[in-house]
């Protein structure tokens, strides 16, 4: 069906096309039955393909990443879609309109997208009204970060406010340091002020931990353009302060493939099939460095199985799609599982996690 729709979808702006999308998917599940459908026609065909992580039990690997719901919406209907785990936001601590319009690029021809959205949202406060309003309907992740007009000298606070605000409502919390698209956030990225904010994380983690009963595991995600020697540094920050996963990556502000391309010039960040190889090699570095001690979740360019199975075998537990979402329809989620369920079967192994530990075992020993 999606075929059909996604040319009529294309001819709008493409934010008109995704806010339209959402709220059509948001009206089925409103009508008697609407949600028993989408479950019928999407999540009961996808396979269960069990993934044990960060404490919990993921029902399939193929996760939605940040940035579709920012403003934790949609989460009832996106979970009948059959992912096995959604994560909502980016939230910031006050709600703030983002960047000017334009900020939405498509570039069918490159499978791909570039935005400079700027953290459009509703603030924390709005944000966890939805998700108390709406519940909580599978594993749930909160992408979190600053305001535009908070100065990296005080982003601290801003993560912190946040994380307190969300943190009996997630299931894991994602910390935004590497948009593109707010000025000055990737140096959030570098030591020693990722030292100090990884410190003061676990610091409110192991406090929250303690008054509200429930420990919410944290994960950092990191950025594409980052060199060997940053993301080793990187890597040992997550070790250092005992993080839970790292997710690698959010979008590029390099340009591979686009030479000539009437949008190459826009600024923001990339996303979809030409960022798959840089996103690639950073899980790739971040498994050598981290050897299964931090969770690792990848993303970029993932458009069906054996993508996703690229970014397993490199190093990645989990995986999260976006701008294939766009192109594909809801259909991807269910061809990425079932892919990846035909590999276990054929492997001799009994779970997904024995698969891809052989699989990376025969790279190893090919070495």
């Amino acid at each position: 069906m999606y075929r059909f729709l996604r040319p009529l979808l294309f001819l709008l702006d493409a934010e008109q096309s995704h806010n339209l999308t959402l709220f059509a998917l948001r009206c089925i599940t409103l009508f008697p039955g609407g949600r028993g459908l989408l479950r019928a026609l999407f999540a009961n065909r996808t396979p269960s393909l069990t993934v044990e992580l960060m404490g919990l039990q993921f029902p399939n690997p193929v996760g939605l990443a940040a940035g579709l719901d920012k403003n934790a919406r949609y989460q009832n209907a996106l979970s009948d879609l059959g992912f096995g785990f959604l994560e909502l936001g980016t939230v910031t601590p006050l709600p703030q309109t983002g960047n000017p319009l334009k900020r939405l690029f498509r570039l069918s021809e490159n499978n791909a997208i570039i935005n400079r959205m700027g953290f459009n949202s509703i603030g924390a406060e709005a944000f966890v009204y939805n998700l108390r309003k709406q519940g909580r309907p599978g594993i749930i992740g909160i992408n979190i970060g600053k305001n535009k007009d908070t100065t990296n000298e005080q982003a601290i606070e801003d993560y912190l406010k946040t994380f307190t605000a969300v943190y009996t409502y997630a299931d894991y919390i994602a910390i935004n340091i590497s948009s593109p698209n707010t000025p000055g956030l990737r140096d959030l990225q570098d030591q020693q002020r990722l030292d100090k904010l990884l410190g003061q994380l676990k610091h409110e983690q192991v406090a929250l931990g303690k008054t509200r009963r429930v420990y919410v595991p944290i994960a950092i995600k990191i950025s594409p353009d980052l060199d060997d020697d940053h993301i080793t540094t990187i890597a040992q920050l997550a070790l250092t302060h005992r993080l839970d996963a790292i997710i690698a990556t959010n979008t590029t502000i390099s340009r591979p493939d686009l030479e000539g391309h009437p949008y190459a010039r826009e600024q923001g960040g990339l996303s979809g099939r030409p960022l798959k190889d840089l996103s690639t090699a950073v899980i790739k570095k971040l498994y050598g460095e981290l050897q299964g001690r931090v969770a690792i979740i990848g993303l970029g360019g993932v458009e069906n199985a054996e993508d996703a199975w690229e970014k397993l075998v490199a190093g990645a537990d989990l995986i999260q799609v976006y701008t294939a979402l766009i192109y594909q329809g809801p259909r991807l989620v269910r061809d990425i599982v079932s892919g990846l369920t035909r590999r276990v079967e054929t492997s001799g192994c009994a779970t997904l996690a024995e698969t891809v530990a052989k699989a990376r075992s025969g790279i190893h020993l090919m070495r």
